[in-house]
């Protein structure tokens, strides 16, 4: 499946886009206005930055507390340390397995949260922040011919940025 948003100023121009591939007979269930009044980016289905950094994190955590554990204890039990005295031998190691799976845990939260929020989120980010300073976007989702015409249709109303995608997962 492939994409088309276009980024329009008002929701003037908005309508009249809409209403123009409304007349050049375009099926209009591939056709979405968002902003204001229409439909959010949430409802519209684009990535939330914040919900895929905290996804991500969540993913890294499950290996990287585990290894961290792993990594901590068998430091301790290498180097044999004996950094808490009341602990005993096995508590020592117990303590920087421990130590070792919070640094695990830290390290999912700022990398994987980091990643996720810069990287994963691709040009989300960008058109949620236009919505939010009041633009409009219309998407047309669709085969090639028809994101060439609408191309076409929509480049006549001066967008401040047209772009087309290609879904891999052929939603």
């Amino acid at each position: 499946m492939n994409y088309l948003v276009a980024v329009l100023s008002d929701r003037i121009q908005a309508e009249a886009a809409y209403s123009e591939l409304e007349t050049e007979k375009f099926p209009m269930d591939t056709v979405a206005i968002l902003g204001r009044g229409y439909k959010s980016a949430d409802e519209y289905g684009l990535i939330d930055p914040q919900e895929e950094a905290n996804r991500l994190s969540k993913l890294m955590s499950s290996w990287l507390i585990p290894f961290g554990f792993a990594a901590g204890f068998t430091f301790s039990l290498i180097t044999g340390l004996n950094t808490f005295a009341w602990a005993g031998e096995i508590g020592n190691h117990i303590i920087g397995g421990l130590l070792g799976a919070i640094a695990g845990g830290m390290g999912s939260f700022f990398v994987g949260g980091s990643v996720g929020l810069s990287a994963a989120s691709g040009d989300a980010l960008p058109y949620r922040n236009r919505l939010n300073a009041g633009k409009y976007l219309i998407v047309v989702k669709g085969e090639e011919p028809l994101i060439r015409r609408a191309t076409t249709i929509l480049r006549q109303f001066n967008p401040e940025n047209i772009q087309g995608y290609t879904d891999p997962t052929g939603r």
